[in-house]
């Protein structure tokens, strides 16, 4: 059925549209702190080392001053401890996303989510603007510092999606989740022009302006946040329709909430909710075995290493590679975003007219090799390389978001779990932690690459691993191809 029916809106109240806009702007704010240090990486790459272009030292500063800043002798060794720094970022970042989906379904998600937000905003405060303040350059304190920003950054996604789960039932899920797994992208866009517009006061500006703004969203969260539909007498069914239940306690609900029910209803609710047994949370090597877990998680350790090494490296690609300005480049990239989103929208749209998923991200990654392949040639034009950039962004942001939010949220709420509905923070801290573990990986080998080799050879590394999501996922794609011819010839008999 067409989602965007009267049936499918009339399941909405203004509870879920409130829902819907904390946890995506929430994550918006999330990755534009995470994007300042892509997008500022020339200017930290001129301040760690002897540059002539190296403007952050007074001019009266003696030569002894400069070498106490100065972290590496050329822009090369900057350039591979910058790999160094995502690398330990996304391996952290990983650990957490496995730690945290756990945690995610055994307390409440609003206060792991605020401090998740709160946490890793104060931490990037620290790495990019108090270590300026104080000159304190130091290897060992920005890899510590980023291994906490790695671990408090994992406790928001699975926390998210799992919110976005609660409300949000299958029916339209691909839609509702593409629309809103543009979050990453509309934070990637907000953080290139937060940063991009202080840049010129320095890089610690840019940390200063996106945390700050990060932390007051997770305040926002804390207080106006509601993580189930339970909260307020409700419950999303499996398919589509809510239905009245029992409320959670007081503890459960946020301290601003326009929801004060009559005392006698409530206490109704919770006698006719005492026969019912509230669910279990699932274990982790139960949820590791769930049926499309380990394909997916594996297919997104190879779609994530390539969608994030745009993340990380494309401002510094097209500063280094073209010779644009920092600046430039910043804003040039969103390109990719605005593909990612209009893809994710896209392609969720059409798995939901489908009623498969498989089809839609295996097609879309094969179109993706082309782009990638066509986007290592881009020539030397800005026009050109945001039309490529785009369509990437499309054919690998679209199924990277679908797996990340709507397939996640699919495969938590499966009928493999026999009614236990406390597993989808923890099959989607599973899912993008093994997506994270590849895109680490792939960080430090993309600095290694174009350090010995070249930015041509780093695109078609990009293409061989877009293919093994494809293999990864052919499993899934036969059963469900197979799946589509049955259900049409069934239809073809009946008729």
């Amino acid at each position: 059925m067409w989602p965007c029916n009267c049936l499918f809106l009339s399941q909405y109240t203004h509870h879920h549209l409130v829902v819907f806009l904390l946890t995506f702007f929430s994550y918006v704010l999330l990755h534009s702190s995470r994007k300042t240090f892509s997008n500022v990486k020339v200017s930290i790459s001129s301040q760690w080392t002897p540059s002539a272009s190296n403007t952050s030292l007074p001019p009266y500063s003696p030569g002894e001053t400069w070498e106490e800043n100065r972290l590496f002798a050329d822009a090369q060794e900057a350039t591979l401890f910058l790999g160094v720094l995502d690398t330990i970022f996304l391996f952290s970042y990983a650990v957490g996303l496995y730690i945290s989906g756990i945690i995610g379904d055994r307390l409440n998600l609003r206060y792991v989510l605020t401090v998740g937000l709160c946490g890793s905003a104060v931490v990037e405060f620290v790495f990019g603007t108090v270590t300026e303040w104080m000159g304190i350059y130091n290897v060992y304190v920005y890899c510590a510092l980023w291994v906490f920003n790695g671990l408090l950054q994992s406790a928001v996604w699975p926390c998210v999606v799992a919110v976005m789960g609660n409300w949000f039932g299958k029916s339209g899920r691909g839609f509702v989740f593409g629309l809103w797994s543009a979050c990453a992208s509309v934070g990637n866009i907000l953080g290139a022009f937060l940063a991009s517009s202080v840049l010129k006061y320095g890089y610690e500006f840019a940390f200063l302006l996106t945390s700050a703004v990060q932390f007051a969203g997770g305040v926002v969260v804390f207080f106006g946040l509601l993580t189930s539909p339970k909260e307020v007498g409700l419950s999303v069914d499996t398919d589509t329709g809510l239905r009245a239940v029992e409320r959670d306690s007081d503890s459960q609900r946020p301290l601003m909430s326009d929801e004060e029910g009559d005392e006698d209803e409530v206490e109704e609710e919770e006698e006719e909710g005492l026969c019912e047994t509230p669910p279990t949370a699932i274990g982790f090597f139960e949820a590791f075995c769930l049926p499309g877990v380990i394909p997916y998680s594996l297919a997104y350790a190879c779609l994530k290493m390539v969608n994030y090494s745009f993340f990380f490296w494309l401002p510094f690609y097209l500063s280094s590679n073209f010779g644009w300005k920092e600046v430039e480049a910043d804003r040039l990239s969103v390109w990719y975003d605005v593909g990612g989103i209009i893809g994710g929208t896209v392609q969720g749209l059409v798995s939901d007219v489908l009623g498969k998923r498989a089809p839609i991200i295996a097609l879309s990654l094969l179109l993706a090799m082309g782009a990638l392949f066509g986007y290592g040639h881009s020539p030397d034009d800005q026009v050109v390389n945001a039309a490529l950039l785009a369509t990437t962004g499309f054919f690998i942001g679209g199924p990277s978001n679908m797996i990340s939010s709507a397939i996640s949220a699919d495969l938590g709420r499966q009928e493999a779990l026999q009614g236990r509905q406390e597993a989808l923070a923890t099959v989607t801290g599973i899912v993008d932690g093994t997506g994270s573990i590849g895109a680490a990986a792939g960080q430090y080998l993309v600095s290694v690459i174009e350090s010995n080799w070249n930015w041509i050879s780093v695109f078609y590394f990009f293409v061989v691993m877009t293919g093994g999501s494809v293999l990864f996922i052919m499993p899934l794609l036969v059963r469900e191809l197979r799946s589509m011819c049955r259900d049409r010839q069934t239809q073809t008999h009946q008729l």
